[in-house]
């Protein structure tokens, strides 16, 4: 295992207001924000944002993936913030994404619409391993759509 690799899973209620034209604004927003931040300090990962929560896995050094998550719990957009999982992690999972977003389509939105409500998908009742086997797989969707 790479020394000081750490995976953080957490997941947050949205306090975004506004219309669909707000709410994708703040989200983009986050994301790029989050793609620089991450990248500058070596931390890799994935974001969903889906009804109305947002589902992360955060990974790299100990004290990197602490700064983050210590700016998200302190950020008005996420409410409820909720740690699921903060372990030594074998290897990165998303080492190609300094954030990937899973969802960020019309099509996608469908789709994981779908999910919650086919599946029942609450991250306040998964693990921080199912949460992360989750934002996985649909890392891995995304990069194939998008090849």
């Amino acid at each position: 295992m790479p020394d000081d690799l750490y995976r953080l899973v957490y997941y947050s209620r949205n306090t975004i207001t506004g219309d669909a034209t707000a709410l994708a604004a703040a989200i983009t927003s986050i994301l790029a924000k989050s793609q620089v931040n991450n990248q500058r300090v070596g931390v890799t990962g994935a974001l969903m944002f889906n009804s109305g929560c947002f589902a992360q896995v955060l990974e790299g050094s100990r004290s990197a993936v602490e700064d983050v998550f210590e700016r998200i719990q302190q950020d008005d957009r996420h409410g409820d913030v909720s740690l699921l999982a903060f372990d030594p992690a074998p290897a990165r999972a998303f080492e190609n994404w300094s954030m990937g977003f899973v969802g960020a389509s019309i099509d996608d939105a469908a789709r994981y619409g779908a999910l919650v409500q086919d599946s029942g998908f609450d991250p306040a009742r998964m693990t921080g391993e199912s949460l992360f086997e989750t934002l996985r797989k649909l890392a891995i969707e995304e990069e194939y759509a998008a090849a």
